[in-house]
């Protein structure tokens, strides 16, 4: 073990911690605390990169989240691993579900080229409960699969890969980990995911990440990910898929979801070299925009809301969530939906919600057919209202099909100038200059935090 780097981006410092003096204890001069503002998770594992680079004394990188539950044994196997490598090798680790410890969550998966979006190989599958089944009956996990990344929830790199092809992303969070493998691929260094090799995770299902201030950030970075490496024209369906998408959050009644996701593509427009500019102040940015909006405007307490009305009873005494609709009856929905949110909102839906929906229930085809509702996020600690707003419907409609407009049309001047600036938005000359204000500390951080 050579160095351990812990760069905090938090409020309440690591240092502060009751616990810090034993762990600063147990690592004694390899610990290296370094404290900088928040630049998210790719600012940094960036600045750790960085870090490592410039130190020149270890072989490997370890990424690691900052809430994962780690076990010792897993990173002597995935550097033993990576010792006996051929060539450089990134080597990542699975995901354990850390509610349900016998689960696999998640681990290397491939990234589907014509709609540009992860998913694990389809000789493989998610959630699998070694419980029911132990490993040696498991017979998938059996054989070698391919990969194109695995996340950065554990990941070991070879200092010489990111010697050769740059650091992370400049892009806050989300899709850092997916872009820099597929960029070791086209150089000639693959990805294993390393059976052995795991931490346990708050798995991607209890997380509201595709509404919320994420949305932003997995938008615009899945744009610049397929801008730099979709082998289609165009990007394959991702444009279509986009405006799709664009369309399902605004008959869902989600305009805060819409609105960041539109600034998410007028900053892909903007360019790349806008990329590190942005990175200190976009979360703060997009947070201040969206709380403008009801639907995110979260409440703890229930009684924060008005209590449920409704002008008309259920047809036929079903409520919210009683039924899945078939193939159908979604195409009918989606067909219809937009157009109704054309109509005038009931009267009373403007005072009172329509109905209160669990997050696993807050499905498109059943937030379409109403004018006002309580949402909850996925962990149940709050919820928001929605409510339509056919003004503010037309104009967010609008305004969605001509940016995908320009996007489609702009799209092969675009992938040309990321392609061309990705040598020099992820060297260590252009990260030094965004971390400058935070790199005057010298190699006793934490020391200096403590003291």
């Amino acid at each position: 073990l050579d160095t351990v780097f812990v760069m905090d981006q938090g409020k309440d410092k690591v240092t502060d911690s009751a616990h810090f003096p034993s762990a600063k204890a147990g690592l004694g001069d390899k610990l290296r605390v370094i404290v900088q503002g928040n630049l998210g998770g790719s600012g940094g594992y960036a600045r750790g990169q960085l870090e490592s680079v410039r130190k020149g004394t270890a072989t490997y990188a370890m990424m690691m989240d900052d809430d994962v539950v780690c076990e010792p044994e897993g990173i002597i196997r995935a550097v033993t691993f990576g010792h006996l490598a051929k060539r450089p090798t990134i080597v990542g680790g699975h995901m354990f579900n850390l509610y349900s410890r016998s689960e696999l969550h998640s681990f290397g998966e491939i990234v589907q080229p014509w709609r540009f979006w992860w998913q694990t190989r389809l000789d493989g599958y998610s959630d699998w409960d070694f419980a029911a089944r132990n490993l040696r009956s498991s017979r998938w996990l059996h054989k070698r699969a391919d990969v194109d990344f695995n996340g950065w929830f554990m990941c070991l790199i070879p200092r010489v890969v990111l010697e050769q092809i740059g650091l992370s992303l400049p892009i806050f969070i989300k899709w850092d980990d997916l872009e820099f493998g597929l960029r070791g691929k086209q150089h000639g260094f693959p990805t294993v995911t390393f059976p052995g090799a795991a931490v346990w995770h708050v798995p991607w299902t209890d997380k509201n990440d595709a509404v919320d201030w994420q949305a932003y950030f997995h938008h615009r970075n899945r744009f610049i990910s397929a801008l730099l490496h979709s082998p289609y024209p165009g990007g394959g369906r991702l444009v279509r898929e986009s405006l799709n998408h664009q369309i399902k959050h605004l008959v869902s009644l989600q305009y805060s979801t819409v609105e960041i996701r539109h600034q998410a593509l007028l900053d892909v427009l903007a360019g790349p070299y806008a990329l590190h500019e942005q990175l200190p102040g976009k979360l703060a940015e997009v947070n201040a925009f969206r709380k403008q909006f009801t639907d995110a405007q979260l409440h703890t307490d229930p009684d924060t809301f008005p209590p449920i009305r409704r002008t008309k009873p259920p047809r036929k005494g079903k409520g919210p969530g009683t039924e899945i609709p078939g193939r159908l009856s979604q195409l009918l929905t989606a067909g219809m939906a937009p157009i109704r949110q054309l109509r005038p909102v009931r009267e009373l839906s403007k005072e009172h919600p329509e109905a209160e929906l669990a997050a696993m229930d807050a499905k498109w085809y059943r937030l379409a057919t109403y004018d006002s509702a309580i949402v909850s996020m996925n962990d149940g600690s709050s919820a928001a209202l929605y409510q339509r707003d056919p003004a503010h419907y037309r104009e967010l409609l609008k305004k969605t099909v001509a940016i995908h407009a320009e996007l489609r049309r702009e799209w092969p001047r675009l992938a040309e100038e990321y392609r061309a600036a990705l040598g020099d938005i992820t060297s260590p000359e252009a990260w030094e200059k965004t971390l400058a204000p935070w790199m005057t500390a010298g190699p006793d951080d934490a020391e200096a935090a403590d003291d």
